[in-house]
């Protein structure tokens, strides 16, 4: 397991992917009663393959997670044949749509949630954000200057600019304000200082207690870095968020499944229907491929890929003839329960 995680560290993959790989590598290990990697072949893969399809039952995308560390720790730590590897079959994951909030379910969501927790709501939802990402600014990555946000290292360890929305600037100096406040307590307390990626923290010694490298969102406490060791102020757990937003949406009485990232698909759903074309969207979403982003047409302006219902269309003809199901309509009357 060692040798997987220097390869994971070489390759400089995140530390989420080291922890996944590494449990998923366990897995596989014990699955096959602790036989060596080096010993098995296809067949064991196969076999832990559908194990966690037939007798655990899980998603398409946890059995390609599962597939990608094992297909790893055979090509990148033992270097073995890469014959069966290539033919490998990943299973395929079915086509889903996004879950999209209307503007103002989107508005109900966030009129529930305050400080710190708006803020970050309002982020994913006003500039794009993914969870992650929104949780790893940087205090220098904001631009109130240009009112833009720059994204480090993002999905696939790519960097891009985003819009900073003119709503949340006053409320965001003002979070920043009894943020550096928290960083100076650090600093005369001994502490202060931040994780810094790669190897900054030797090229620049005194960057990780500068100001310009906190987190925009802190933790409320120190902690212990997984790695190091060392005790630092890691930004906020996204757990905080998550919990925040469903309750929010429980209570606006939001009835589809809101989750951080619906905020993401909404914002590029509304940029859309506002008339953005749609390779802007696409930088300011950092996608790669424009027919990523071409999934947010199919559920844009009109349900059901825009097409008029035969009822709306006779039901239009005149306000009295639209007017007439309704008059017609009754709902039925439920029995009234009788004291047994």
């Amino acid at each position: 397991m060692d040798l997987v995680r220097g390869a994971l560290r070489r390759k400089h993959y995140s530390i989420r992917t080291e922890q996944c790989y590494v449990d998923w590598i366990r897995r596989f290990i014990l699955f096959h009663g602790k036989r060596h990697p080096a010993q098995m072949g296809k067949p064991e893969v196969v076999a832990f393959m559908t194990h966690l399809a037939v007798q655990r039952d899980v998603a398409a995308s946890t059995q390609n997670q599962a597939l990608s560390a094992i297909l790893f720790l055979y090509r990148d730590v033992l270097e073995s044949d890469l014959g069966w590897i290539e033919g490998f079959e990943r299973p395929k994951r079915p086509a889903r749509l996004p879950v999209v909030l209307t503007p103002m379910e989107a508005r109900a969501v966030l009129a529930q949630l305050d400080g710190a927790k708006w803020l970050m709501a309002s982020l994913l939802y006003g500039s794009g954000l993914r969870l992650m990402e929104c949780l790893r600014l940087r205090v220098k990555d904001v631009d109130f200057g240009y009112r833009q946000i720059l994204v480090r290292d993002g999905k696939g360890a790519k960097d891009r600019v985003t819009i900073l929305p003119a709503v949340v600037v006053e409320p965001l100096k003002a979070h920043l304000a009894r943020v550096l406040t928290l960083h100076r307590r650090d600093l005369e307390a001994g502490y202060g200082e931040v994780y810094l990626p790669h190897a900054l923290e030797r090229k620049y010694p005194r960057a990780a207690r500068e100001w310009n490298w906190q987190y925009v969102f802190p933790s409320r406490k120190l902690s212990a870095d997984p790695r190091s060791g060392a005790v630092r102020r890691h930004h906020l757990d996204e757990d905080v968020l998550q919990r925040a937003v469903k309750e929010a949406a429980r209570t606006a009485d939001v009835r589809k499944p809101v989750s951080c990232h619906a905020f993401r698909h909404s914002f590029a759903t509304h940029l859309l229907e506002n008339g953005y074309d749609i390779r802007t969207v696409q930088e300011l979403l950092g996608h790669s491929d424009v027919s990523t982003t071409m999934i947010y047409t199919h559920v844009m302006n009109k349900g059901g890929r825009g097409v008029r219902s035969p009822l709306d269309a006779h039901a239009s003809d005149s306000l009295d003839r639209a007017q007439q199901p309704l008059a017609r309509y009754r709902v039925a009357r439920l029995p009234v329960p009788q004291p047994a």
